[in-house]
Formats: structure tokens, C-alpha cells, sequence
């Protein structure tokens, strides 16, 4: 029978991180059933330290140990709990992996997820950095959030507007030390295509890699699953595999400027992208372009490196610390500032160290 919980001392976290970088923490709790949770938390070891939730280890860096207790959910169930026919209502508890949510959602011919198809980390990230990619947020897709409140000590389920999704942003990222994300409600579609409203193929890339793979999408209506295996393809060719080269994938967010200084950066440099923003008074800019432009990209300070096939990603080359890619991630932004104008943020959670 497995424990509902086990707590561990002095755990080792370089293996629980796909940077692949050194770090320790005074204490490991991993919990395997979500209702044992607070009973868990109210461990006489723990009580009262700060708390670092863990999922996959994909979005963070550890510049330094973990200063107090790490929790692992290891519960990880996926079901239906409501077919409307076109529109189902699925949910994920927080330790089933990401992917594989997204490969299973399109197994039972569901469609909403396939854009967000080989993001590395667990289900229980995803709402707290409103994970997104090839122009699909998960916010769009979330129904609700379950959490256990810290501060009131109690379970809630927070709907879509209460969450407060934004661009890499949620309630749950801007108060990491009250919420503990323990499962997710979505809703996805049992339409053919990839969206009620038609594929989502606007974002650079997908239309071309849906040519490659012989399907036109002038002539021909790709299925989610179409969609899923271009984004798989893109995404295995232009990001290093976190099991060959310690990453996290994107590091930097892409800026969100004023549409005044977009426009005076375009006259400066026509080929910069630039796209639309929240609103029309903003403009967000490739921070991967940006880095380019200023020659890091493939840069290497030791193993401390940028990816050689993407500017925006940094990667740990063999020994690299987590404080050596940190410095280097501050060098980036602030050869962008000095050259733009235009200030980065990094998008992984620093531990150990403020940006």
C-alpha cells in the first residue's frame, strides 16, 4: 500500500530539475493522495517554513537551495466527469504530466490543447504561469482551478475570471505563498477540427510545418491532432531536448512595450517583430529577436551557455551552477536594455536569488 505521504530530509533537487543544476533542500515532502495535503503540511518538521511547490522542475532555477520544504504532488488522475455532447468537461489532478494530458485529450478526440502539445512539467504548473504557446494560452481552456488556501486553511475552486490569468501570469504566480494548485477543470471540444471556430494556425510556423508534412491548409482542414504533431515537430527542432542540455525552455518573456516606443524601435529596425498587444496602446516584441540582434545567441560563459538553435533559451552545458546561468541571464537582459531600450523578465521562478 503506498503512503499518503513521505517526508524526506537533506533531499537532493538536481534531478528534480531540468536545468540539471546542484541543489538541496532541509526537507522533500511528497504527497500522493490530495486529500492528505493538509494533514501533510502540518508535519512538525515543516510547519511554519517557507514552502517551494514542485512540479516537473521545468520552470524553475535554483540559484541557490530550496530555504526551506519542497512539495511534491504526486497524485496525477485524468478523467471526463462531464460529456455535453460537443463540449467536455475534463479534469487533471496537479502530478499528471503535461503532455501526456494533452496526447490522452487527443486519444478521446478532444480538441483545445493540441497548440500546447510537448511543454515540459506537470499539470499543476500550468495554471500558475498560464503556460502558452504558438498563440493558445491554457487559460483559455480552464473552467476552474482546485487549490488549498494556506492562508484560510481550507480547499477552494476558483473559476476562470477569479484566477486572474494573464500573459505568463496568474493569482496563483503573484501569491505563490498562498496557493497550492492541486487539480485542474478544463473544457475542450469534440468538434473535428482543432477549435470550435477553426484550426489555430495564425502563429508563425504552424502553417508552413503543416505544408511539410503534406497537408495544405489552403486545401486541407487539419484535425488537433494535425495540429499537435506540426507543434511536436517545431518544437523538437527548435528547442533543446532538457534530457540532452539542462533548460527550461523560454527563459525571457516576450516584452510588452508601448505602441509609441514599438513604433520609433520599428523605424529604427524594419525587421524587428512586433505584435499586438493587450490592448492598442501596446506592442509585444520577440525577445528572442532582440537577443539575437545584440549576438548572444549560442553565447557560452563555461557551461553556462545560450541555445546555439534559439536565443531565448538557456542552457546548462554540463556543470553549469545555477548561480553561473543567473548572471548570465542578467548579462542577456541588460545588453537588450543598453541596446533597446527594452527591459526583459525572465519567465522561470528564481529560488536562491532575486532577478
Amino acid at each position: 500500500m503506498t503512503a499518503l505521504f513521505h517526508l524526506q530530509a537533506d533531499a537532493d533537487l538536481s534531478a528534480r530539475n531540468t536545468f540539471r543544476v546542484a541543489a538541496r533542500a532541509p526537507w522533500l515532502l511528497r504527497v500522493n493522495e490530495l486529500a492528505s495535503l493538509p494533514e501533510a503540511l502540518e508535519l512538525e518538521q515543516i510547519r511554519g517554513l517557507p514552502l517551494l511547490m514542485l512540479g516537473g522542475g521545468s520552470n524553475l532555477l535554483f540559484a541557490g537551495d530550496a530555504p526551506g520544504a519542497v512539495v511534491e504532488l504526486r497524485a496525477g488522475g485524468v478523467g471526463i466527469v462531464e460529456d455535453r455532447g460537443p463540449v467536455v468537461r475534463v479534469r487533471a489532478q496537479a502530478g499528471a504530466d503535461w503532455h501526456g494530458l494533452v496526447m490522452w485529450s487527443l486519444d478521446q478526440g478532444l480538441c483545445g490543447l493540441e497548440n500546447l502539445a510537448l511543454i515540459p512539467g506537470s499539470v499543476g504548473a500550468a495554471p500558475i504561469q498560464n503556460i502558452g504557446a504558438y498563440g493558445v494560452e491554457v487559460g483559455e481552456s480552464i473552467l476552474a482551478v482546485e487549490a488549498w488556501d494556506r492562508q484560510e486553511a481550507r480547499w477552494v475552486r476558483l473559476g476562470r475570471q477569479a484566477c486572474a490569468f494573464g500573459y505568463r501570469d496568474s493569482l496563483f504566480k503573484r501569491n505563490p505563498e498562498r496557493w497550492i494548485v492541486a487539480a485542474v477543470e478544463l473544457e475542450l471540444s469534440r468538434q473535428g477540427r482543432a477549435h470550435p471556430a477553426g484550426p489555430r494556425l495564425g502563429y508563425a510556423g504552424i502553417g508552413e510545418e503543416l505544408a511539410a508534412m503534406g497537408l495544405d491548409p489552403g486545401t486541407h482542414a487539419p484535425t488537433a491532432r494535425d495540429v499537435a504533431e506540426a507543434v511536436i515537430r517545431l518544437r523538437r527542432r527548435k528547442l533543446p531536448d532538457p534530457g540532452a542540455a539542462g533548460n527550461a525552455g523560454s527563459f525571457f518573456k516576450n516584452p510588452v512595450v508601448p505602441a509609441a516606443q514599438a513604433q520609433a524601435l520599428l523605424a529604427a529596425h524594419p525587421r524587428m517583430p512586433a505584435f499586438p498587444g493587450q490592448g492598442a496602446d501596446t506592442h509585444k516584441l520577440s525577445a528572442a529577436w532582440l537577443i539575437d540582434a545584440c549576438g548572444l545567441k549560442g553565447e557560452r560563459e563555461g557551461d553556462a551557455g545560450v541555445s546555439e538553435a534559439h536565443a531565448l533559451v538557456l542552457v546548462n552545458h554540463g556543470r553549469a551552477s545555477g548561480a553561473q546561468l543567473l548572471e548570465l541571464a542578467r548579462r542577456i537582459a541588460g545588453a537588450v536594455q543598453a541596446r533597446f531600450g527594452v527591459a526583459l523578465e525572465p519567465e522561470p521562478r528564481i529560488v536562491g536569488a532575486c532577478w
